[in-house]
């Protein structure tokens, strides 16, 4: 199944950059389980049918009476038509900038509460219902102040929403924002599918082993060996379950010299030998 770039394929053209764009999204078949790399977080103010989304490994689904707010990202969407035999949403996305701006001009730098939820399900009312009504592609195109009106429309949606939900909804919107990795998180967890011994990475962290392995456990709160042990195990297994490799073709990429040690590692680990699971 082919992977849709959204919303770049609503763009008429692809070259220009938008921070907020509206599109009327209608289909009149099935779709289950499309692969969707959403490019900018997105309102999916649904009409009529019922969607189902997933997100690393989380798993939501609404009908017209609510509505979506996702996270930018990989997803799985399924959407499903209704006795209309017709599937009709409206969608608003926004990047990351627009969040930003907005969350700086009215709201506080706060910790959100569940960083992890992808998704903001909201309810709708007779307010959603009549901004709903307001909001069309074509309104939003070849007008000369069609910027500043999505803008005014976008600030309306996110200030009534902060209204509606209060922190909940603020919470939600920081978390929004990429956090930072460090350049030692970006390091280690680059390397974890090489075959760099712990000494090598901590020479590219510009660190000595002792104060690589100190670091390392304040962070990752285990030891280094252990960490990359499981985690190399971890990507062996799964290559093999795969089908077309075996133990003598990936343990050197593993991190292991001989192939002995590489399987008595995965048997102490998974309580199997890797051949039992390639053959």
């Amino acid at each position: 199944m082919p992977i849709e770039n959204i919303p770049e394929i609503f763009f008429k053209d692809p070259k220009v950059q938008q921070d907020i764009f509206v599109y009327d999204f209608k289909m009149t078949s099935d779709v289950v389980k499309s692969k969707v790399n959403l490019g900018m977080n997105m309102f999916s103010f649904l009409q009529v049918g019922k969607k189902q989304v997933h997100f690393a490994g989380k798993s939501v689904a609404v009908n017209k009476d609510q509505s979506l707010l996702l996270k930018k990202g990989n997803w799985l969407w399924t959407e499903l038509l209704d006795t209309e035999a017709i599937y009709y949403c409206k969608l608003i996305f926004f990047s990351q900038k627009k969040l930003t701006d907005f969350l700086s001009k009215y709201t506080s730098n706060v910790k959100p509460y569940k960083e992890d939820v992808p998704y903001f399900v909201i309810e709708n009312d007779d307010y959603i219902a009549s901004f709903i009504s307001s909001l069309s592609s074509s309104t939003f195109s070849d007008h000369s102040y069609s910027n500043a009106l999505l803008s005014l429309k976008f600030e309306e949606i996110m200030l009534y929403m902060l209204n509606k939900y209060g922190n909940e909804f603020e919470f939600y919107l920081h978390s929004l924002i990429p956090k930072e990795v460090s350049p030692f998180k970006n390091t280690v967890e680059s390397n974890v599918d090489s075959n760099l011994k712990v000494e090598e990475i901590a020479f590219l962290c510009n660190m000595s082993l002792s104060t690589f392995k100190r670091h390392f456990t304040n962070e990752y709160k285990e030891p280094p060996g252990k960490w990359f042990q499981d985690k190399r195990l971890q990507k062996a297994k799964e290559l093999l379950q795969g089908g077309e490799l075996k133990a003598s073709d990936i343990y050197l990429d593993i991190g292991y010299n001989n192939l002995s040690n590489f399987s008595v590692a995965f048997k102490n680990k998974f309580g199997i030998s890797p051949t039992d699971i390639s053959n």
